[in-house]
């Protein structure tokens, strides 16, 4: 692999969900449509999870039924938190990439799914199963990865075990996520640092969140510890509903596209198109807040 090369993924997903007016099908596919065009190895573009529990991505269904299969130049994401989720992902050629939310925080994971980590381990071999069946990707969200409120251990040792375990199950990339935005650049770069010369088969990517002013400092330590695949949202939208500061969002995507291009590191982006997508988000968002 290149070492300069940086695989960016981009989050309107992650983004839009905790909005509280819900944004047109048509404005989301119109935005959808600009994405594409940038460049992003792939797209996290919305959800087959329950439209009780997260209205806002309760059009997903006809949203990758709008978009237009040859305008597609990045891969498409999808987030399940269930086998009934990703049997209907599965369903649409469009979308390659099936991603699913496992906790290292027992006490997280029976709060945000109602499961025991072990009763999520068998949700992820049947997820698996069914993306080897339908030749999807399968990305593993480790969350909680960087600490968590409740007291549970995190450590390099205990994200080790769960990589080691779950990869079994047909899962060949892994994202640290630092669910209550807690991570400093010594706990990433301890973490990568650690995961990534272990797995060297596994693909190790870093879902972080951050204020406006420490975006920089972690996506730094990160890039030092051998990381190359980073999720963000343009504008740093989205990201942490549960953490402490309100001002924590997802990693700002034109930030790090430019402090990746002055450093040296190739992304694949287009400027150009990168900007069209930064101005239509400030109208979306700036709408729906």
């Amino acid at each position: 692999m290149n070492n300069r090369k940086v695989k960016l993924i981009e989050c309107p997903r992650d983004a839009m969900q905790g909005l509280k007016r819900f944004i047109p099908t048509e404005e989301k596919t119109a935005y959808l449509q600009t994405l594409l065009q940038v460049g992003f190895d792939t797209i996290d573009f919305g959800s087959f999870v329950s439209a009780k529990a997260i209205p806002q991505m309760s059009d997903t269904h006809e949203l990758i039924r709008r978009l237009t299969p040859n305008a597609i130049k990045s891969n498409l994401l999808a987030i399940i938190a269930n086998t009934r989720g990703a049997a209907e992902a599965v369903q649409y050629p469009a979308i390659s990439h099936l991603g699913f939310p496992f906790s290292v925080s027992e006490t997280f994971q029976l709060r945000n799914t109602n499961r025991t980590i072990e009763q999520s381990i068998g949700v992820v071999k049947e997820i698996g199963d069914l993306c080897a069946k339908n030749n999807k990707e399968f990305v593993i969200y480790l969350s909680m990865a960087f600490g968590n409120p409740y007291g549970d251990a995190w450590n390099a040792d205990v994200l080790g075990k769960y990589i080691d375990l779950l990869k079994a199950y047909h899962c060949r990339i892994f994202a640290l996520s630092d669910t209550v935005g807690i991570a400093s650049p010594d706990s990433i770069y301890y973490l990568f640092e650690s995961i990534i010369p272990a797995f060297p088969d596994i693909e190790i990517g870093a879902h972080l969140h951050t204020t406006p002013v420490a975006w920089q400092e972690k996506i730094k330590a990160a890039l030092l510890a051998g990381c190359r695949r980073f999720d963000g949202a343009i504008k740093g939208y989205g990201g942490c509903p549960m953490a402490k500061d309100e001002l924590t969002g997802n990693m700002p995507t034109e930030k790090m596209v430019e402090f990746l291009q002055e450093e040296g590191y190739h992304t694949g982006i287009d400027i150009e198109a990168l900007a069209e997508s930064v101005h239509l988000a400030d109208h979306i968002f700036s709408q729906h807040e």
